[in-house]
């Protein structure tokens, strides 16, 4: 009762009478694996191959490569579980069962599993060394009993299962902790008692604090010597206690991080239990929740793309594996949840669509969401009002009276509620989206902040019948303060017509007294020369100024005061913006100065080539990769305020630099000190910055922008956002995402399906999650494999790491 179908029958294949000799391997299509031992035969048909294999003298013979085409055989002394796989279109692998089974049947005589420590995590001895220890056994002694390498085997039939030698000078011999298999009875004199774990050990919550080479584990709320995301706070309902083995992000069995510098994470070496739970949820054709209990037959993607089978690595290389996951009954090409999205899925037979969500039955009988499809830019409107008291309201607002993001209707953090669609069937509870569901007196949600339960939204009742509007663009024109000038008052419009000696101005389209044919209204359109008013046209240094009425003075400057320091909020943008989490290279246009800190670093000519971050008036925070080209600070010019790359608008304001910074141990940030500051405005406000060594918790969305490669998609010239996940670097390096290149310094952020990325042209950008109700930036846009890729997220600086650098900088420059 409630052992799966496939681990039962893989019991039965091993413990039935020999039948065909193929029923002792299991078959994979398509790939191909990496091994140093091998022997190549000239067969007919796979059972032949077979044949050579139980037959191989040369070393012990794993499985099987087989080639229709050409009918070649090829035995080998490796599987997947101890080599690299490859795809391949003609091959096929067969695999001795027997070498895949990390567990023991009745006493593991026959056990050939790579366990190679003993129960108390000391290595063992190789059984072809004769230190520490003499053996008794070895490979020349005993050559059926396949005593490989250092690994556990039971060679003499010890009742107490397999053993080895150990490398502790002090214990000549010890039994290891090899698992029952599952399906088995347990044997007498077992310890009944002994920690188990259900399928991947997802709801493991015993207290074993040690990894399977015997590490002691780091506690979760402790951030030395490993910094990490995987909190209480990230995530509470994952049982992370004091340093116990825990499995929060589905990994392939419980692990932690360890106390060893040199060593990040390891898995536990936990056993299984020896029968699965009963299966959970809803066996049927239809879904409840997100549909992580999904058992039907579906395998049709919601635009009608054929579903790939789980256990296939083509047309899409994946590490869902069915063996791998014994719990998330991955099945033929059925589409189903494995990892908590938003509904059942699977990888498409097309070799353009990786995978794609299925449109399966909701069991209440609503009917399913929609997946989302991007819109073109000019259909994007929004409901931007709410009629009466709101309870009609269908927009897509998500934010506050106090800027905060609201909690998704669906889920229980960090507020439990009764408020959801089971419960309000008709009141449209889609995701986070503003409702008014027990008709308060407007919309509101619950909010994302555990202080605050909920709030009202952010909407406006509208006037007459207007139900739905587009944003308005922003004021975009600069109003300096007339009576005072900022910096060299390069934009001063005030009314001061007297120099600092107190002479009259001349008027500026007036050649007489004195003659000027290059300072005029219409040599200089955009510098405000009107009548005879003091003006900086040519940027002078030392402020405004004018050709005086006096025939014996050509000019001299103004005296107008400098502005008192403008007060400002950092990450408050005064335009709301729109926060596209599309699936810049896919992302979408953003609304015009919503993202106020981001600014275009550019050449001496003007040209753009990477972005930044005004983090203060006088201060931008870049990729040291954008600096490459020159060590001169007048190679570089600093564009803010700016939504089109041209840079037409009136509120742009450009600065040049005035000194650099590369961050002294080579990280991939630098700081640019601006000649003179910024002008604070509606349009050019800083980013807010990370307490030192904040670290984020792996689920947090966040956003980028840029002007960078959009690689044919919509949205040339004009800034676009995008917002995706941070993947915790845990994740982050896995082989099949990037293989252990993402550094401690570093983070990684995006949709591991592909689809929306940084690109060329937005180095040096920022990387910026929403705290409460204000933009804090957390990376550094810094490197990636390709744009936009399956598998490939892109990298980030990771900024907390660098606040004392760039503190320590600013402060003494």
């Amino acid at each position: 009762m409630g052992i799966s179908t496939a681990n039962l029958l893989l019991f039965l294949l091993l413990s039935s009478v020999k039948g065909d000799i193929l029923d002792d391997y299991l078959r994979t299509d398509g790939v191909w694996i990496l091994t140093r031992n091998k022997e190549f035969y000239s067969t007919n048909n796979e059972k032949e191959c077979a044949e050579k294999c139980d037959a191989e003298i040369n070393f012990n013979c794993r499985g099987f490569l087989f080639t229709k085409k050409k009918l070649q055989c090829l035995t080998l002394a490796e599987n997947t579980k101890t080599t690299v796989v490859f795809h391949s279109e003609d091959a096929v692998l067969y695999e001795k069962k027997i070498y895949l089974l990390q567990c023991k049947r009745g006493i593991g005589k026959d056990y050939r599993g790579t366990e190679a420590k003993t129960w108390r995590g000391i290595p063992c001895q190789k059984w072809a060394e004769k230190s520490p220890h003499n053996p008794n056994f070895t490979p020349e002694k005993h050559p059926r009993a396949e005593l490989e390498e250092n690994y556990c085997r039971n060679p003499d039939g010890d009742v107490r299962g397999p053993w080895c030698y150990t490398t502790d000078p002090a214990t000549r011999f010890d039994y290891c902790n090899i698992p029952e298999c599952e399906g088995q009875v347990m044997q007498t004199g077992e310890d009944p008692t002994v920690e188990c774990m259900e399928c991947n050990g997802e709801d493991y919550h015993g207290n074993v604090s040690r990894t399977e080479s015997g590490l002691e584990c780091q506690r979760w709320d402790a951030q030395e010597p490993h910094m990490h995301g995987y909190t209480l706070k990230h995530f509470p309902g994952k049982d992370l206690k004091m340093n116990y083995c825990r499995n929060p992000d589905g990994e392939l069995r419980p692990w932690c991080f360890t106390m060893s510098p040199t060593k990040r994470w390891e898995y536990c070496n936990i056993p299984r239990c020896t029968m699965h739970p009963p299966a959970s949820g809803l066996g049927s054709q239809c879904i409840s929740g997100n549909g992580d209990d999904y058992r039907g037959r579906i395998a049709i993607t919601a635009s009608g793309n054929t579903c790939q089978h789980w256990n296939l690595q083509f047309p899409h290389k994946h590490g869902w594996i069915p063996d791998r996951y014994p719990c998330k009954n991955l099945e033929e090409n059925y589409c189903r949840n494995p990892d908590g999205e938003k509904m059942p899925w699977c990888y498409t037979t097309n070799a353009t669509a990786r995978w794609e969500y299925c449109t399966i039955p909701s069991c209440d009988g609503k009917e399913p969401d929609t997946p989302a499809v991007d819109q073109p830019e000019q259909a994007q409107a929004t409901e931007e009002c709410y009629q009466g008291n709101g309870v009609s309201y269908r927009g897509t607002a998500s934010f506050t009276i106090t800027g905060k993001k609201c909690q998704a209707w669906n889920s229980m953090s960090p507020h439990r509620h009764n408020k959801t669609s089971e419960h309000f069937p008709n009141a449209d509870l889609r995701q986070n989206y503003c409702r008014n569901p027990d008709a308060d007196s407007r919309p509101w949600c619950y909010t994302t902040d555990p202080s605050v339960r909920w709030e009202y939204c952010n909407l406006k009742r509208c006037n007459g019948n207007v139900q739905m509007t587009l944003p308005k663009p922003p004021q975009t024109t600069l109003e300096p303060n007339p009576d005072c000038i900022h910096s060299n008052g390069i934009d001063y419009r005030g009314t001061v017509a007297r120099t600092a000696r107190g002479r009259t101005c001349q008027e500026w389209s007036s050649q007489t007294p004195h003659k000027h044919d290059y300072f005029t209204p219409r040599t200089h359109p955009k510098s405000g020369l009107e009548k005879n008013y003091c003006r900086n046209p040519d940027g002078d240094v030392n402020g405004p100024w004018c050709y005086t009425t006096d025939p014996r003075k050509a000019w001299e400057y103004c005296d107008i005061p400098k502005c008192p320091p403008t007060q400002y909020e950092c990450g408050k943008a005064k335009t709301r913006p729109k926060l596209c989490a599309q699936r810049i290279v896919a992302g979408c246009i953003s609304h015009p100065h919503s993202w106020p800190w981001q600014i275009s670093l550019r050449t001496s000519y003007g040209l753009h080539f990477c972005g930044g971050t005004l983090i203060d008036p006088q201060w931008v925070l870049t990729a040291s990769h954008c600096l490459e080209k020159s060590s001169r600070p007048s190679s570089y010019k600093v564009y803010l305020g700016l939504h089109e790359e041209r840079a037409l608008e009136t509120s742009v304001q450009k600065r040049d630099v005035e000194k650099l910074f590369k961050e002294p141990h080579r990280a991939d940030i630098a700081l640019l000190k601006l000649r003179s500051p910024a002008i604070i405005t509606d349009q050019v406000i800083p980013v807010c910055l990370p307490k030192e060594n904040a670290v984020l918790g792996g689920r947090e969305e966040c956003y980028v922008t840029g002007w960078g490669d959009t690689k044919g998609t919509p949205g040339e010239g004009y800034l676009k956002e995008t917002g995706f996940p941070v993947i915790e670097n845990k994740i982050c390096n896995r082989p099949e995402f990037l293989n252990g290149r993402v550094k401690k310094h570093e983070l990684c952020a995006g949709n591991i399906h592909g689809g929306t990325d940084t690109c060329q042209g937005d180095s040096g950008g920022p990387l910026v999650c929403l705290d409460q109700d204000r933009f804090v930036q957390h990376g550094v846009t810094s490197w990636g494999l390709g744009c936009a890729q399956p598998m490939k997220p892109g990298v980030y600086v990771r900024v907390s790491n660098y606040i004392p650098w760039i503190k320590s900088i600013m402060e003494n420059n």
